[in-house]
């Protein structure tokens, strides 16, 4: 199915928050682009407006591409669209590269690569760091899991929107790689919730911890972006959910328990995320887990940044 330029044929499945910037950026590079659709018509029409073709199920898809993005929400999620009865595997699409961009199970990547080895296909993890802003830029991080060889082969689609692209190994090391990346990001996000909650409780205000911190060599990207939820009150600061973010802390949980790892500050972490989750909160944003964790300890964080206003 390549294109007369010779540029493979591209599936995407998957068009939300991070899949639809990801995608844009491949039309962008030249290349001929099949969507799924999407409950949420909107990135799918945007899509098509500008190129893209859509198609009904991943069989389709498969059967009209060369490569196949997948950027979704779980392992599950994968699993159905590669073994369902219109999926992937049913196309039976020898020579098909599948790369998976979601924050996945990596033993679930394992078993669907050599499933899906079995019709000739080939399964590349390709989880990606940053956040929505930069995929629309095209400037994400990735993480690849894949032969040399295949790594070689599909670099250019992948340097459609990403920047800074790290081959780690063989398939499967790469979601190991974002469980660990997440592990400190969801990590800092639990810390800095708890940091802002006791600056309250003892009268230093939320943007003073981040003058101070942000102005200091702990300063990262991260707590940029935290802080600016915390601070300024954007709530799309980091749009990531916090029930995506507890289900990452879960796979991390699992990883460690596989590994044989006392994961003592991963728990706690995950007991966080666990709880935003069972009050119903799963549907907010990372940063807005700050909020939670200073209800816990009678703390409004909003109150206490106008305080600070007043202050100054």
């Amino acid at each position: 199915m390549t294109q007369a330029s010779g540029k493979p044929v591209i599936g995407f499945i998957g068009v939300g928050y991070m899949g639809h910037g990801m995608a844009a950026n491949i039309l962008k590079g030249g290349y001929e682009l099949i969507v799924k659709g999407h409950r949420n018509r909107k990135p799918v029409d945007d899509l098509v407006s500008r190129g893209a073709r859509e198609v009904a199920s991943p069989k389709e898809m498969a059967e009209a591409c060369d490569i196949v993005h997948i950027c979704l929400s779980s392992s599950e999620q994968v699993e159905n669209v590669i073994r369902g009865e219109e999926g992937i595997l049913a196309s039976g699409k020898s020579g098909l590269i599948v790369i998976d961009a979601t924050t996945a199970d990596p033993n679930s990547t394992v078993t669907l690569a050599a499933e899906l080895s079995g019709k000739g296909m080939t399964l590349v993890d390709a989880p990606l760091g940053r956040t929505p802003a930069e995929a629309e830029a095209g400037t994400l991080d990735a993480m690849v899991g894949a032969e040399p060889e295949v790594f070689e082969k599909i670099r250019p689609v992948i340097e459609c929107w990403a920047a800074n692209i790290q081959h780690i190994g063989p398939v499967g090391s790469a979601h190991r790689m974002k469980l660990i990346m997440n592990f400190i990001a969801m990590g800092y996000a639990a810390l800095y919730s708890e940091a802002v909650t006791l600056a309250a409780k003892v009268g230093i205000s939320p943007q003073t911890v981040r003058d101070v911190i942000g102005s200091s060599r702990m300063s990262n990207g991260f707590f940029d972006t935290f802080m600016h939820y915390t601070v300024d009150r954007d709530r799309d600061a980091h749009k990531f959910t916090i029930a995506n973010a507890s289900k990452d802390v879960r796979y991390i949980a699992n990883m460690a328990a596989g590994a044989d790892v006392v994961n003592i500050m991963g728990a706690s972490v995950k007991h966080y995320f666990t709880h935003a989750e069972a009050i119903g909160k799963g549907g907010d944003y990372v940063p807005m887990l700050s909020d939670h964790v200073a209800a816990l300890n009678g703390v409004n964080i909003a109150e206490a940044v106008e305080k600070g206003r007043k202050k100054k």
